[in-house]
């Protein structure tokens, strides 16, 4: 299923990917926390995030899943 952004229009196939997400909630792919919002982050994770983006200020280790998608560093 596919979610989409309420602020920016952005599709992805996780709600955590999203700034503000529509669609029914499912648990973190990387981390399984059930409740998922624009401002989890995995414990852990942090340090293998290369990406952050410019739109929302969400970080992820890959570009695809941003919407504006910039290196970190």
């Amino acid at each position: 299923m596919a979610y989409t952004c309420k602020n920016c229009g952005a599709v992805a196939n996780a709600p955590g990917h999203l700034c503000s997400p529509c669609g029914d909630k499912q648990n973190c792919s990387f981390c399984g926390s059930p409740e998922v919002n624009n401002a989890h982050m995995c414990k852990g994770k942090l340090t293998a995030m290369k990406y952050v983006c410019d739109g929302c200020g969400r970080v992820a280790m890959e570009s695809e899943h941003l919407c504006k998608p910039a290196p970190i560093g």
